[in-house]
């Protein structure tokens, strides 16, 4: 409960008028009558088949994400893969999100026609749920903080939705909640049923992909997936798969400065808290959200801000690549758990993702102006980098 809002359940869709019931007075002995109330709309569940049929054609359509070799000195015997997720329809890992939780209202009754659907999102799920109402034709509002990328925005209102900004990231949760009760729509709410709206049993989600696509490669178990958490749903779907499928493979929740997922799974506090907000979009929480399952996750690193932009633009000089923040996260965790093996004589593979394309951070992660206004100094971990890829020693 965030100001007197409910922010776990959604609001429920207001009812489709009670037919009047007629109480009858039976007998004594008499068999009791039979109360029977049908909501059953015909109208309704044409539109609910069409909109299921349309969220699912958009996944046929799509063809898997590339999985990239990283360049490394072959004499390690260690490879590193980047899952690419900025080549989906709209651009993001959000995409294979976004998909899941529409699917998961729809079916849940939640989402109805005319209806405005309502997300709390720094930008990535929004574009991507902006594009899936679109899709099958309901309204869209993005509850965003106001330092949310400039390109960000203007994806969004490209895919027909509004965004609607705060001054006060925390209270993106009550204020998506309160438009939704005030319209009579949906609040998705990502950051609650991430980790339950994906089959992470299969069914084509990014594990079963990761490990399909590894299949034919000389380590095709990987050692470690290195997966950033946002809302979690990825991580717990990843970790998930792996001990269902009974894989050795461990898997690395990196998280930003600014975020409390680190210190809440290191202490076991699920009421962990901090103040201000992330500067790597996508990634980091000022709360431990509902669909980030600590206990799925093998091991977590506390990532500097100026090494994740050290990294991306490290990707950028090894493989021609733009990557946002959160992937330069994950990349500067991957790497060490590389230096990690290769210092310890071990082989094996380890992957990360590309969870969202750089032209979206031009402003940020690619200005020199805006490291300065942020105080970040990324040249010793741009060195750490350069001489770790060179020599093998890692000073990080």
């Amino acid at each position: 409960m965030i100001g007197g809002v409910s922010t776990t359940e959604p609001p429920s869709a207001p009812e489709p008028a009670q037919p009047s019931i007629s109480a009858a007075v039976t007998a004594p002995g008499a068999a009791a009558a039979t109360l029977d109330v049908d909501r059953s709309d015909a109208e309704y569940r044409g539109w609910l088949k069409d909109a299921v049929r349309k969220v699912q054609a958009d996944s046929n359509r799509s063809a898997d994400t590339h999985l990239l070799s990283f360049p490394l000195p072959e004499a390690w015997g260690i490879d590193l893969y980047l899952k690419d997720e900025s080549t989906h329809p709209t651009g993001s890992l959000k995409h294979r999100l976004a998909r899941s939780l529409f699917l998961y209202g729809l079916c849940n009754g939640w989402i109805r026609p005319g209806r405005p659907v309502i997300e709390a999102s720094s930008g990535s799920t929004a574009v991507s749920e902006a594009y899936f109402a679109k899709l099958i034709g309901v309204p869209f509002i993005a509850v965003m903080p106001r330092t949310t990328s400039r390109e960000k925005t203007r994806l969004i209102e490209f895919h027909g939705g509004r965004c609607h900004l705060v001054d006060d990231p925390r209270t993106v949760y009550e204020v998506s909640a309160a438009l939704a009760a005030e319209s009579g729509g949906h609040y998705m709410d990502q950051f609650t049923y991430a980790e339950r709206a994906t089959d992470w049993r299969g069914n084509n989600n990014i594990a079963e992909s990761v490990y399909e696509q590894m299949r034919l490669e000389r380590f095709p178990e990987p050692a470690w997936i290195v997966a950033t958490a946002g809302t979690g749903g990825t991580s717990a779907t990843i970790a998930r798969y792996v001990r269902y499928m009974q894989y050795d493979t461990r898997v690395c929740v990196p998280d930003p400065e600014n975020s409390c997922f680190f210190e809440g799974w290191l202490t076991g506090d699920n009421e962990a808290y901090c103040e201000g907000s992330s500067r790597i979009e996508g990634i980091g929480r000022p709360r431990m959200e509902p669909s980030f399952v600590p206990s799925a996750v093998d091991r977590m690193m506390k990532v500097p801000d100026a090494a994740a932009v050290a990294s991306v633009r490290a990707l950028e000089r090894a493989m021609g690549r733009r990557a946002g923040g959160s992937t330069g996260t994950g990349l500067w965790s991957a790497l060490k758990i590389v230096s990690e093996m290769a210092e310890q004589g071990r082989t094996g593979s380890v992957v990360t993702l590309i969870c969202d394309p750089g032209d979206r951070y031009l402003d940020k992660y690619y200005s020199d102006d805006w490291l300065a206004e942020q105080g970040l100094d990324i040249a010793p971990y741009c060195q750490t980098i350069e001489t770790f890829l060179a020599t093998g020693d890692w000073t990080g």
